[in-house]
């Protein structure tokens, strides 16, 4: 068997070139404030390509996603090893887009802080009055720069994404601004309506997009994961304060709590982290992960 390397490591995933095709692999790590932290957490990788997986199924009539395969059996010999059954996904070439699409449906975290200072999120105003938490009139699109591993993104308005995206694709920035815009918003009021039947509030969420041989645009990356989202219980919402979360908020808070951490959680946290990660996957697909 031919030991594989990965082509690119990120906080999260490992990408491994298959010719005409690229596999992902998720990884136990962890990642907050854009920094790895020093724990592992078991099964956290499984649950991020299996919700993947499944968001990507359910959103493919507004737009094609970069999935090709999870079954191992589908990829090189060197992927059937147990250490990435589950966690692994085929996926289709793209040339990615320079911007990450964020959409936010309540007002919460950095958007919360921003809008006590200056009633605006991103440069959009928003309505006098708010409390923390609060589900916000429309969901807003608030685009970010791509930052390399120990770099911040960087929060951009939706002109700004016109020229970043010019700068890349000159001729398109405006065509594929609008599009990444309109295909953010569409999948979140899509997936936001399914979860909250399921007793699940996604109060925001990031989403990347890229560019097939043909110039078609796909979803790629990973979907409405517990490391890209804020999921928030339904059953317990109260607008006002912070709302307790399935995500990894509650490794963050931890954080933030104990500044001097040495970027290490303790093994409770570890433990209630991947708790909220299972928990999320079954609540949102009504079945336990295998």
């Amino acid at each position: 068997m031919t030991e594989l390397k990965p082509i690119k490591e990120g906080k999260v995933r490992e990408i491994y070139d298959n010719g005409d095709s690229l596999i992902l692999v998720a990884t136990d790590r962890i990642s907050c404030f854009d920094v790895i932290l020093n724990n592992k957490v078991n099964k956290k990788g499984t649950v991020l390509t299996q919700i993947s997986k499944f968001w990507f199924d359910y959103t493919k009539d507004i737009i094609p996603n970069h999935m090709i395969s999870t079954d191992v059996n589908d990829m090189p010999e060197f992927f059937r090893q147990p250490q990435f059954d589950g966690n692994s996904m085929m996926v289709k070439k793209l040339t990615m887009l320079p911007v990450e699409c964020i959409v936010r449906g309540y007002i919460t975290g950095s958007g919360w802080a921003s809008y006590c200072k200056t009633g605006e999120v991103c440069g959009i105003r928003l309505p006098e009055g708010l409390k923390e938490s609060d589900q916000l009139p429309e969901p807003i699109y608030t685009p970010s720069t791509k930052a390399e591993i120990g770099d911040h993104d960087e929060n951009i308005s939706y002109e700004q994404s016109i020229v970043h995206l010019e700068k890349a694709f000159p001729g398109h920035g405006e065509e594929y601004a609008k599009q990444l815009r309109d295909c953010t918003i569409a999948l979140y009021k899509k997936c936001a309506d399914y979860a909250r039947k399921c007793g699940i509030i996604i109060a925001d969420t990031k989403f990347e997009f890229g560019l097939d041989e043909n110039g078609v645009m796909y979803i790629g990356d990973e979907m409405l994961t517990p490391d890209s989202s804020r999921f928030w219980p339904a059953d317990s919402y109260e607008p006002g304060h912070g709302q307790p979360s399935y995500d990894k908020q509650f490794a963050r808070d931890w954080l933030k709590a104990n500044p001097d951490n040495d970027w290490t959680l303790p093994q409770d946290i570890v433990d209630k982290t991947i708790e909220k990660y299972l928990q999320a996957y079954e609540q949102l697909t009504g079945t336990p992960l295998k």
